[in-house]
């Protein structure tokens, strides 16, 4: 199903066996795509399910469930101080298509960015985006900006673990396993973490690791991350 154009749908929009497309939906595949009355079209609500379905007018015909098989194993959360300038829209885009389940902006002592609502919509749109673009099942969550403490707190999973440049720290590939279930991984700002907030991390159960030995990037190092992951969890 590979060569059809594929949508992001609310799954209200589904009324048995019709699909009610929004005007935006209808310009894109009339007017952008320009589909042809009984052309077939892949509609996704993000949350798991894909249906082939057909043009008929400006309205969608579900034809048939299919099954998408795209989704890693582990469920990853990252948790990434928010980098300078746009870095963000590329960390969203680049993860979604590695294969994040939830993407968590933190406000760090370094942090340089305070992001509007509109960012965040902004955000969430190209997280839909890549899921289209990738063919994954889901869409990633992208949660509301948290500041570093109340995130650190929160964060429940068994395996936690907070990516430090400097330091005498394992590596990442030495320390996930492939029967890991849910990992969250923060990468900290330009600069990196504080001396305080590593601590603190550490003091909550979040294990010191390291992405190798040169210093990359606030926007490289979570696509560095989420690569190890995939390729340590990922069985195909």
């Amino acid at each position: 199903m590979s060569q059809l154009q594929r949508i992001t749908i609310n799954p209200s929009q589904l009324q048995e066996t019709q699909l009610l497309l929004t005007p935006q939906q209808q310009h894109y595949l009339l007017r952008v795509l320009r589909l042809r009355d009984g052309e077939k079209f892949i509609a996704m609500d993000g949350i798991g399910k894909w249906w082939l379905a057909q043009l008929t007018g400006e309205q969608g015909q579900v034809l048939e469930l299919l099954e998408v098989k795209t989704e890693l194993p582990v469920s990853i959360t990252l948790m990434l101080a928010l980098p300078k300038g746009n870095g963000f829209d590329d960390v969203v885009r680049c993860c979604t298509e590695l294969g994040v389940t939830c993407i968590l902006p933190i406000l760090s002592d370094r942090t340089l960015l305070n992001p509007s609502p509109q960012k965040l919509e902004r955000w969430r749109r190209i997280a839909a985006e890549a899921a289209e673009q990738s063919e994954r099942a889901f869409v990633p969550t992208i949660l509301e900006p948290l500041a570093f403490s109340t995130a650190i707190c929160e964060s429940l999973a068994e395996h936690r673990y907070i990516c430090e440049a400097r330091g005498d720290y394992p590596h990442l590939k030495n320390v996930i396993s492939h029967t890991s279930s849910e990992i969250i991984i923060a990468i900290g700002p330009e600069g990196g973490w504080t001396e305080k907030e590593l601590e603190l991390a550490i003091d909550k159960g979040f294990q010191p690791i390291s992405l190798g030995r040169r210093i990359l990037r606030a926007v490289t190092a979570p696509v560095v991350a989420l690569s190890l992951i995939a390729a340590t969890c990922e069985v195909l």
